[in-house]
């Protein structure tokens, strides 16, 4: 039934650029920056992947497979991506990279996937003081491999910025794929903001700053501000749950379940339509958003 659902939309105009999926909230890492989460864990069946992709695809230019949790980690990843192939979803991959060069060929010899962010931090946080070199030559095999088989497909290495101009705690993977790539790479950031530097062909080193995850115990940080949540995207949690935005972890704002009622009516909720009329307006209409400090990266 969902595959007729999609021929309808095939011509119409997406309205998101991105969607996020969390196919699973399990993780085989244990981040010190990724929130302790009293959900119960679990993986989204693949009926139900079905059912959120093909409601989803009409909607967003991309699906990202991730809210929580590691994506490779779904014991029926391969699946999932059949699934995304057969309704043209173009499909954004985040993962810690520890599983990469099990599903390296699965993923370059499917189609749908646009994009592939390889969260290096990860392993950095979760085993400091061990060698990074194994992780980085399983890193580069997939990176190199990729750069020839599938030139088309964007990687993103993740890095932090920590309030250091030089990136100096990010030396050793600079100087890794300074001698793996036979180039030279500036190491200057521009912190406080999102920036990437593009090494060869389509792969890039993107770097962020570390952020507040938003509560609704915080004290409010302001009444007015605007967000990207409704406008450029929206998540839903691995139980089905839709949330205006991909930082609401803990499901704060629930606007409904996608196993229970589509989508797009969903997204119509009164709810819905106030918050993403505030954000265009310049209010804040949740009490989760006005405790949210990353908000304060749209001020101008």
């Amino acid at each position: 039934m969902y595959r007729e659902e999609i021929r309808s939309y095939s011509k119409a105009v997406k309205e998101y650029n991105r969607a996020y999926i969390e196919i699973t909230n399990v993780c085989n890492l244990n981040c010190s920056f990724c929130p302790i989460s009293e959900r119960d864990k679990q993986f989204m069946e693949l009926s139900k992947i079905e059912q959120a992709i093909s409601q989803v695809s009409p909607l967003a230019k991309q699906i990202c497979l991730h809210l929580m949790g590691e994506p490779l980690a779904h014991p029926q990843f391969q699946d999932i991506l059949k699934i995304a192939q057969t309704y043209n979803a173009q499909i954004q991959l985040t993962t810690n990279g520890l599983l990469l060069k099990k599903y390296r060929d699965v993923i370059l010899s499917t189609n749908c996937i646009r994009q592939v962010n390889i969260s290096a931090q990860s392993y950095m946080d979760n085993f400091p003081g061990k060698p990074i070199d194994q992780y980085l030559e399983d890193i580069s095999s997939f990176i190199l491999t990729s750069l020839v088989k599938k030139p088309d497909l964007y990687l993103n290495l993740r890095l932090w910025n920590i309030e250091d101009i030089d990136q100096t705690h990010n030396e050793p993977i600079f100087s890794f794929f300074e001698e793996k790539l036979n180039i030279k790479i500036n190491r200057k950031v521009e912190l406080g903001r999102i920036k990437s530097k593009r090494l060869v062909g389509r792969f890039y080193f993107h770097f962020d700053s570390r952020f507040e995850w938003p509560r609704i115990d915080r004290p409010i940080q302001s009444t007015t501000g605007r967000c990207n949540g409704l406008i450029d995207h929206f998540a839903i949690h691995a139980d089905g749950t839709v949330s205006p935005c991909c930082l609401d972890d803990q499901k704060i704002i629930n606007l409904g379940n996608i196993f229970d009622t589509n989508i797009s009516a969903i997204l119509e909720t009164e709810r819905a339509i106030k918050i993403k009329d505030g954000f265009k307006n310049n209010k804040l209409v949740e009490d989760l958003c006005q405790r949210c400090t990353y908000i304060n990266r749209f001020k101008k």
